[in-house]
């Protein structure tokens, strides 16, 4: 059995209005629930007559697991990083990248798929459920989401890349071949080199997804201009013309 994630939710909208939408948002290595929490109003989430969007926020707690590039030193985690170079690739192959804590990486999809399942049982269909995250929470978020077998409303990655890229083309769900992602990355990033977010890009815009790509001049983290990009998405995909 699925061990249960703790989560902290928000909602925005009107407090006596159900929500008709989720989005489930991964924080990343060593943070918390709380690392995204007070984003919520700075998405400014409005219909198009200008109506607040009524939407559940949930961010969960990784796990506690010891991490090797940080000696072994437990800390929330949605996978053990084995290198120092997260994320780095074999020049221009995603498909090259250096080992990878594949089982943890299962084991947190897993976790996720709970999720998701937890919010659909709730009477939000697949179909209006965002996964969105940070970093790892970002690598969860393309693990996750491509290989949903329920037609997802969005996929939101931020400062992350893709993991276990070769086993994509075999394991990824046809439900979710046209699933929308936004993809956002800085231009200095020290932690997830742009160019690794940029390869995971290329490798998904080849194999048909719709990537909504912005950079910015920052480094692993996230700028207003960027916030304010996911808060027209959310729009744009939640209230369409």
């Amino acid at each position: 059995m699925t061990a249960a994630l703790q989560t902290i939710e928000r909602k925005s909208g009107p407090v006596d209005q159900p929500a008709t939408a989720a989005i489930i948002w991964m924080h990343g290595l060593g943070a918390d629930a709380n690392d995204f929490v007070p984003l919520v109003p700075e998405l400014e989430l409005r219909g198009r007559d200008g109506s607040p969007l009524s939407i559940r926020f949930v961010f969960p707690n990784a796990p506690t697991i010891p991490v090797t590039i940080n000696g072994g030193m437990s800390m929330r985690a949605w996978y053990d990083i084995l290198h120092m170079d997260i994320g780095g690739g074999s020049g221009a192959n995603p498909i090259a990248a250096p080992r990878e804590d594949e089982k943890g990486l299962r084991a947190s999809q897993a976790m996720v798929d709970a999720l998701i399942a937890a919010q659909v049982a709730t009477g939000i269909p697949a179909s209006r459920i965002f996964l969105a995250g940070f970093s790892q929470g970002a690598a969860m978020t393309l693990m996750t989401g491509l290989r949903q077998p329920e037609r997802l409303a969005g996929l939101i990655v931020l400062s992350g890349y893709l993991p276990l890229a070769a086993h994509l083309t075999g394991e990824r769900h046809p439900l979710n071949h046209d699933v929308p992602i936004f993809m956002a990355h800085g231009t200095y990033d020290p932690v997830v080199r742009i160019e690794r977010a940029m390869q995971s890009r290329d490798l998904l815009v080849k194999l048909g997804y719709a990537v909504d790509w912005h950079s910015y001049p920052m480094q692993h983290s996230v700028c207003g201009e960027e916030v304010a990009a996911i808060g027209a998405f959310l729009r744009r995909v939640l209230d369409p013309k």
